[in-house]
């Protein structure tokens, strides 16, 4: 029977499919600020909402005991409260459907001996980066059960990127098994990829810290933080010592966001640029095409995103084409891969 088959491709590429429509609901549930509604983790009987008026009573007077409640939301209705707990149920469901996508085929594939030994490592792998990624999910929620109504944002970057590098090495393991030909490559050039899409995870990093400490609710203008500061002073003196401004400090973590942003721009530029000087074929060539467009839209979203105060529309968009500039990169990167 032929290993690494067409249904091992989709399954694969289902996955990524499902990864990609977790952080879009994630995204959601963060904006609408709903990741807190559910303040228990109940893995099988957590998959079903409260089916009558005595569950949501119930669930909401569960939520009433912590700190989101108590600080923010003690104004809400069982009406307002069902609102936000639909987003964060949605959210765990299909983290747990991804679980169960990803561990019945594998364990069929495996039975059915369709698996070449280097993929079932690799699958091995996602499914060890899957089980990961929900602990960071409740890791993150328990940090806004304590003391503030806000999850930290450290613990929000690490599920966050957690979830994209998931998506890529995903994606990876489907390229592998797509194009299993290899090729003489320009190391250098593979190299200049390489170092770029490490500064897009960091830019990814900062994305999450920005979101985590709603730092985009500040300095709506651009280019400029405010008008004609290049740098708000609260950058520098908001913290003390100095690096905790840029890494715990909404002005710090916005303008290390923003100046990346340029970062990454450029060196896309620059990949573009020096792929017209080294041999490629079609599929490197509409690679390299493909995330010059995308991180141009990024960028375009990134300002309009900040300019519009985080609508929840744009930010969801700026989440998204984030996520497609990953792929897109980790696609380019592969097709300059030995």
């Amino acid at each position: 029977m032929k290993k690494d088959n067409k249904k091992v491709i989709y399954w694969l590429l289902t996955g990524c499919l499902l990864i990609f429509i977790m952080v879009v609901v994630g995204g959601i549930t963060r904006l609408t600020h709903s990741g807190l509604s559910i303040s228990n983790y109940k893995l099988i009987s957590g998959t079903i909402p409260p089916m009558n008026e005595v569950e949501w009573n119930a669930a909401f007077d569960l939520y009433k005991q912590y700190p989101e409640y108590q600080k923010i939301n003690n104004q809400f209705t069982l009406e307002d409260f069902k609102d936000i707990y639909f987003w964060e149920w949605l959210h765990r469901v299909i983290g747990r459907f991804i679980g169960v996508v990803f561990m019945i085929p594998f364990i069929y594939f495996l039975i059915r001996k369709q698996l070449t030994t280097p993929t079932i490592k690799k699958s091995i792998i996602l499914m060890l980066l899957g089980g990961f990624q929900g602990f960071l999910g409740w890791f993150m929620v328990k940090s806004g059960l304590i003391d503030r109504p806000d999850v930290s944002h450290y613990r929000l970057a690490m599920h966050l990127t957690a979830a994209f590098i998931t998506f890529a090495y995903t994606l990876w393991v489907a390229l592998d098994l797509i194009y299993p030909t290899k090729k003489e490559i320009d190391t250098k050039f593979r190299n200049l990829i390489r170092w770029t899409l490490g500064v897009l995870i960091i830019q990814i990093v900062y994305g999450a810290f920005v979101a985590g400490l709603d730092a985009g609710l500040l300095h709506n203008h651009w280019p400029l933080m405010n008008d004609g500061e290049i740098i708000h002073e609260s950058v520098y003196i908001e913290q003390s010592p100095l690096i905790k401004n840029f890494i715990e400090g909404k002005s710090g973590v916005q303008f290390v966001h923003r100046y990346i942003a340029y970062i990454v721009v450029g060196l896309i530029i620059f990949i573009w640029y020096k792929s017209k000087n080294i041999k490629t074929d079609i599929t490197q060539r509409k690679s390299i095409n493909l995330v010059l467009i995308l991180v141009s839209i990024q960028f375009l979203l990134g300002i309009f995103t900040l300019l519009y105060r985080v609508p929840i529309t744009l930010g969801v968009l700026h989440q998204v084409v984030a996520f497609f500039l990953l792929g897109a990169m980790t696609f380019s990167l592969h097709r300059f891969s030995k």
